[in-house]
């Protein structure tokens, strides 16, 4: 594959220069990670329909990027195209409805909507992820998820249709959404509730301060690793397990929250599989409980 030729004719159609073995550990929360064969940054909805139109005319295996919040990329990289959807972020409020371009960051919507006196995303404040991939996971917290305020999604699928799925047509579970397979998220429409803009600014404020009193944000992370299993929190089950503190290379399971693994320097995605790997098996062996991966992986090992 002639990465420098493909890049050239994907850049025709781009205002912001296509990357070639782009390190996806500039792109990601984690810090870490392998290149990608081709990166492109789109800033509209036409650059982000010729980035997919072209990704198929040349049959590129396609990745979707928001921020990188959520996700461990392996040491060997990806291939094909990644776009990352963070370049393009509109919001158009409309009454009580917000629709919001897939690269909007969350903290921008959220900070818009308490403006404007639009609540019901509170429990959103602090996750550092797009519109795009936090409706496609369902991102959220015990006080509430992206899911319950979804009016409908803009989906681009592989042969280039358009659809609009409205909120009925989507299965919403924890940490999951059928968009998984429905195509590329290109808007999302949201409904929230009108309150005044101090008491949504202090569930704000609260929440944030919540995060930061217990959460490791001081270190690269990709925030919670595993899904809490029916009935348990994932972070009291390490703990559970003497599993605080572990470390392999730069990668280390948070004293802050055992559910975090953070780069302390020079981590590897292979230090974090180790990591995630000897976690689950010390669960598992001493608890009886099977760790469900919250976040993504990509990529291919060395």
């Amino acid at each position: 594959m002639d990465l420098t030729a493909l890049a050239g004719e994907l850049q025709t159609g781009l205002k912001l220069q296509v990357l070639t073995n782009e390190p996806l550990s500039r792109h990601t929360t984690w810090r870490l990670g392998g290149p990608a064969d081709l990166l492109a940054r789109p800033r509209s909805r036409e650059e982000l329909d010729y980035c997919l139109s072209f990704a198929r005319r040349k049959g590129l295996p396609l990745h979707i990027l928001g921020n990188g919040s959520n996700l461990l990329v392996l040491d060997g990289g990806v291939r094909g195209l990644v776009v990352q959807t963070r370049e393009w972020r509109q919001v158009i409020i409309e009454g009580r409805k917000i629709l919001a371009t897939a690269g909007t960051l969350l903290p921008g919507l959220l900070q818009v909507a308490s403006k404007k006196g639009l609540g019901g995303l509170e429990f959103a404040a602090g996750i550092p992820a797009t519109v795009g991939g936090a409706v496609v996971m369902n991102a959220g917290t015990p006080a509430g998820c992206l899911g319950d305020r979804v009016v409908g999604v803009e989906v681009l699928d592989y042969d280039g249709r358009r659809h609009i799925l409205e909120n009925r047509e989507i299965t919403f579970t924890y940490r999951h959404s059928s968009l998984h397979r429905a195509g590329t998220v290109v808007t999302v429409t949201l409904e929230l509730v009108p309150d005044e803009v101090p008491a949504i600014r202090e569930r704000i404020e609260a929440n944030l301060h919540r995060r930061r009193s217990r959460q490791p944000l001081e270190w690269p992370n990709a925030g919670s690793v595993f899904k809490n299993p029916p009935g348990y929190y994932a972070g009291r089950l390490i703990e559970a397990v003497g599993a605080k503190g572990w470390r392999v290379g730069g990668a280390e399971v948070a004293e802050k929250h055992a559910n975090f693994i953070i780069n302390r320097g020079q981590a590897t995605a292979a230090d974090v599989m180790e990591l995630i790997d000897r976690v689950r098996e010390a669960v598992a062996r001493q608890l009886g409980i099977d760790l469900e991966l919250e976040i993504e992986v990509w990529g291919e090992g060395l």
